[in-house]
């Protein structure tokens, strides 16, 4: 399977050309990196079923590293799934994260990183699923890929239509509040997909261990795009 690798360096390459994709510096000192493995005592103490106490334990864990913004999760192997009976597969639950969370105030304004056409967009409307979700389609060099925006508001969604074109840096969408964000505390769900395999208007974005290697493949880190200095990987501006 070529197309992760084509990707990639793709991306690497264009690593100066990507607007940003959130209204927020992600490279600033109020950004820190958050953990959601087992490692994570405050959260294995925190009941994850109720949102409210979710999301105190999420501002608790910024205000311990003195900062407003967490970000991290790129094939991150969580427990926080088990809230959710959304994620259960059979006798393996899903716990790999695909993309990156960006967490941070709800009405945060959401941007396109480069041109794209609208693939598809719904709300996925379940406890602990993406909610509002926006896929937008993009072209480099010929090769075609897509970048999925998830937790969104509900009204991110009104008069889009599929195929609706979207020029570099326009604002795409707000960061959405609970419940209505799939009932997380709030926070980008970011995803880069080569392939969207047939999906419209979702995508998986956590896998079981067992399909690390297929989703490693399609899922590229999108860190590639964003160019977090708290994340790999983070190359400095020439």
């Amino acid at each position: 399977m070529k197309h992760k690798e084509d990707l990639s360096a793709l991306l690497s390459r264009h690593r100066h050309a990507f607007a940003p994709v959130l209204d927020a510096d992600l490279n600033s000192a109020a950004v820190c990196r958050l953990d959601f493995t087992a490692d994570n005592s405050l959260l294995q103490q925190t009941d994850l079923q109720d949102t409210d106490a979710f999301n105190a334990a999420v501002n608790q864990l910024l205000q311990q590293q003195q900062a407003r913004i967490g970000v991290g999760g790129y094939m991150e192997d969580r427990f926080i799934y088990r809230r959710s009976r959304h994620f259960a597969v059979e006798a393996e639950s899903r716990n790999l994260h695909l993309g990156v969370d960006v967490w941070l105030e709800a009405g945060t304004a959401v941007f396109a990183p480069l041109d794209a056409t609208v693939h598809s967009f719904r709300d996925n409307d379940n406890f602990g699923d993406y909610g509002p979700t926006i896929i937008l389609q993009h072209e480099l060099e010929g090769l075609t890929f897509y970048t999925l925006y998830g937790h969104l508001s509900r009204t991110s969604l009104e008069g889009l239509q599929q195929g609706q074109p979207v020029r570099k840096g326009q604002k795409i969408a707000e960061v959405g509040p609970y419940p209505e964000n799939g009932n997380w505390p709030p926070h980008l769900h970011f995803q880069v997909i080569a392939d969207m395999e047939g999906k419209h208007g979702d995508f998986p974005g956590v896998a079981t261990t067992a399909e690390r290697s297929k989703y490693e493949q399609l899922c590229p880190n999108p860190n590639l795009i964003l160019q977090c200095r708290h994340l790999p990987p983070f190359a400095e501006t020439a």
